[in-house]
């Protein structure tokens, strides 16, 4: 089959957070199964822009409400991602250096989308699925079934997968002038509670819905930002899937990131040799546990919480653990986190801001993984820890509890609990306390998880029943 992946993200293009690493490996997995899969996205000012081979593939123009541009479609050269990468660049709407957060994204994924439309529009044969991702790309299902101009493309199918429901995209019906001339008797497959909400039509128009555990999916009938009642109501299209994880990339065997490559046979080894180097890098001491956080700052990730649970660890288990944190996000929680750096050398470091090749020497190095998520559709960092070695503590939400068993639990590896709370997160790091003092519990725990398959192989099969 064709199928088109239509999406704001893509690792290493451009990536804010799970969903660039899910269409960074996704169609690469789908071609190797023998399907022909293709990833359109905008063109931002990325570095991977600047360093790889790009032809035209298509120039067009088009419109947005009385604003008309033109749109050029430049495709990646050498097939270097595994898949045919194409790249949408509208002057003064899609050339920023950033993805997300400027005050007109939503005319820019509205002309976004529009573009990729008028593309498909001008092909001699049709795809078989477009495959859109999040509310971003999530008018096209409506575009597809009700705007005139896209009649053509009317009969293709449409898959809807939901990384985040939390962010939906909603504008006021006085941008309903971006949308292309439509049947305005099908404005209700645009309105969610008075207002134009991109995700919610693409619940409604899209031929499948998928999410990116099963887990989640159930969560959403119940706490979806607004949204449970239309989950409800389309739950008979609705499908779970786990995402998978990209195991060329996430290999502690061969990746090129980390200080010492190292395999299941001689995880202990391995991990103290990069915990060591990580140590030196950050002040911190080798000998106690390593606990670590990766990840956004914000509030779905429990940012606010983290910085009282560190000060309470490090007050009421002084020097039984070391602690380093990874991210950017809220400016209050990077200070404090700043703060506590300053306050607690050689207990507790952080590097603020974000670094693909300090995540992966960290889940190399770490003993512990910290994901105390609030929201957790899938989680992606809790796999890749456990293909490092390292053990997960997380919250019982969403994907985490479908990855992760509780050490109390039979073949139990990591570590669950129930609350976002300063003392259920203390407590689970007393856990892991406990645990790194019993050496062959914690490398049994190690080899374990880090043979439990999480790649994409199986993965794709599902999406290939969906497709079908």
């Amino acid at each position: 089959m064709e199928v088109i992946h239509v999406t704001a993200e893509c690792y290493p293009v451009a990536k804010v957070g799970g969903l660039g690493d899910v269409v960074g490996a996704l169609p690469k997995y789908q071609c190797k199964e023998g399907h022909y899969a293709k990833v359109v996205m905008p063109m931002y000012r990325t570095k991977f822009l600047l360093e790889n081979e790009w032809v035209v593939d298509y120039k067009g123009n088009a419109s947005i409400g009385e604003y008309n541009f033109n749109f050029t479609i430049i495709k990646e050269k050498n097939n270097k991602l595994g898949f045919d990468l194409y790249l949408v660049d509208i002057l003064g709407l899609l050339d920023r250096e950033k993805v997300y957060g400027y005050s007109d994204d939503p005319q820019r994924f509205i002309a976004f989308q529009i573009s990729v439309l008028t593309w498909l529009n001008s092909w001699h044969h049709q795809p078989d699925v477009i495959h859109v991702h999040d509310y971003h790309a999530g008018l096209i299902p409506f575009m597809l079934k009700n705007c005139f101009d896209f009649r053509k493309l009317s009969q293709i199918k449409t898959v809807l997968t939901i990384h985040n429901a939390q962010y939906q995209g909603n504008i006021g019906w006085d941008k309903s002038k971006f949308i292309p001339s439509y049947d305005t008797y099908k404005w209700g497959d645009l309105d969610w509670n008075n207002s134009i909400n991109p995700l919610a039509s693409a619940i409604k128009c899209a031929w499948k819905v998928t999410t990116v555990s099963e887990s989640y999916m159930k969560e959403l009938r119940y706490n979806s930002n607004g949204l449970e009642s239309l989950f409800e109501y389309e739950k008979g299209k609705c499908i779970g899937i786990l995402n998978g994880i990209d195991n060329d990339v996430w290999n502690p065997e061969t990746d090129p990131y980390i200080f010492n490559n190292f395999s299941v046979k001689g995880v202990n080894a391995g991990k103290k040799k990069n915990k060591i180097k990580i140590c030196e890098q950050f002040y911190l001491v080798d000998k106690l546990p390593l606990f670590v956080f990766i990840g956004r700052l914000v509030g779905e990730k429990s940012a606010e919480v983290l910085t009282d649970v560190f000060l309470n660890a490090l007050h009421y288990m002084p020097k039984k653990a070391s602690y380093m944190v990874l991210g950017s996000g809220d400016k209050h929680v990077e200070q404090a986190i700043y703060n506590i750096s300053e306050q607690h050398k050689g207990y507790f470091n952080s590097y603020i801001g974000y670094s693909e090749e300090l995540s992966h020497k960290l889940y190399a190095a770490a003993d512990f993984l910290l994901m105390p998520s609030k929201v957790e559709p899938c989680g992606l960092n809790q796999m890749y820890a456990m293909r490092y070695g390292t053990v997960p503590l997380v919250r019982s939400t969403g994907g985490l509890q479908d990855t992760v068993t509780d050490m109390g639990d039979k073949d139990g590896f990591g570590i669950r609990f129930s609350h976002a709370s300063v003392g259920d997160i203390t407590h689970s790091i007393y856990r892991g306390m406990e645990v790194f003092k019993s050496k062959k519990h914690l490398e049994w725990m190690r080899k374990h998880m880090m043979q439990i398959d999480h790649s994409w192989e199986s993965v794709v099969a599902q999406y290939d029943n969906i497709y079908k």
